[in-house]
């Protein structure tokens, strides 16, 4: 940690939004003015911004973001081409940041994060933290069935080895060479909750209370949190692919001890009864090779995808200060 604390630095808040034109006004009223207070108290330098990212919505959310550009030099805007999901669309607002942002910071258009938790970050920053996660202190604005989920998938991930930090989603500060470390990391199928804690640096963690949407719809139903999780798993460990080793491994004993068994009842004389245990025995393994077929699969899959080196997202417009970029 630095000797001396950090100067007030150029904060950079990037949104990405998917078909948030319910929320968007409330969403931009509520971090202009956070901008405006924390410049007042010198906590951030006045020039600071927001990028609003657009990921391929279907509604009027990118033409608000357009009027929200024309209307204050605080507001910037990121076109993409298509939607990409919230990951890319997060690394395309990160990377769209220019070198004068000395932190950055992210949080989802919705706001049922705190936004006022932005200043305990700014705050972690200048004592000389490169990393500040934003924690929810608690899941009791979350339904059980979500509770539990959760905590099974962080006990999950924990188990496989992989570093994240519970109760963390992506809203989160990065210094300039934290985010400049992190995209580095250059593979399409990107888990950024794993990816931040393999950077390094010093880092702190902010709580706070998890807030009811305002308005719209949740843009992550039980099917893209299974699959967020399934991406988390198979981009940064390869441990299902050796429980699928020691699976085997255990079938194979399994089998030999059954042989045996098999081979004491004929030479006894004991006739064996074999229709049942012979269908329940390629059902069983049926279903193991399938499983073991299809996590393979996932992983050959997303090599497939990085050996492509395809681009993770096409930017169609970069708006700010009333002028544009196609």
């Amino acid at each position: 940690m630095p000797e001396q604390r950090r100067a007030a630095p150029l904060l950079a808040i990037v949104v990405p939004c998917y078909n948030e034109e319910e929320v968007f006004p409330y969403c931009l009223q509520e971090l202009k003015v956070l901008l405006e207070g924390m410049a007042a108290d010198d906590l951030i330098k006045a020039d600071s911004f927001i990028l609003f990212v657009n990921d391929g919505s279907r509604d009027a959310t990118w033409k608000h973001i357009a009027d929200a550009v024309a209307a204050n030099r605080c507001v910037r805007g990121l076109k993409l081409s298509r939607n990409e999901g919230h990951q890319s669309a997060l690394i395309a607002g990160l990377a769209a940041v220019d070198e004068t942002a000395e932190a950055i910071v992210s949080i989802d258009a919705d706001l049922q994060d705190d936004v006022s938790a932005i200043r305990r970050m700014v705050e972690a920053y200048r004592d000389g933290h490169d990393v500040v996660y934003g924690v929810r202190e608690n899941r009791e604005a979350d339904t059980w069935f979500k509770r539990t989920t959760a905590e099974i998938f962080y006990r999950l991930m924990a188990g496989m080895g992989i570093r994240q930090v519970s109760n963390h989603a992506d809203f989160r500060l990065l210094s300039r060479r934290a985010l400049d470390a992190l995209l580095r990391y250059s593979e399409r199928n990107a888990y950024i909750r794993g990816l931040v804690p393999m950077v390094g640096f010093s880092s702190a963690e902010v709580y706070y209370t998890r807030a009811v949407r305002v308005a719209g719809e949740s843009k992550y139903p039980f099917r893209k949190m299974l699959a967020l999780a399934v991406e988390g798993i198979t981009s940064m460990t390869i441990v299902p692919l050796r429980l699928i080793s020691g699976m085997g491994l255990c079938i194979c004993v399994i089998a030999l001890v059954a042989a045996a068994y098999v081979l004491w009842r004929k030479f006894s004389g004991n006739t064996v009864a074999g229709w049942p245990s012979i269908v329940l025995s390629i059902f069983f393994m049926g279903g193991v090779q399938m499983l073991s077929l299809g996590i393979i699969g996932e992983y050959i899959g997303k090599i497939y995808l990085e050996v492509k080196k395809r681009p993770r997202f096409h930017v169609e417009s970069l708006i700010q200060n009333n002028t544009s970029e196609n």
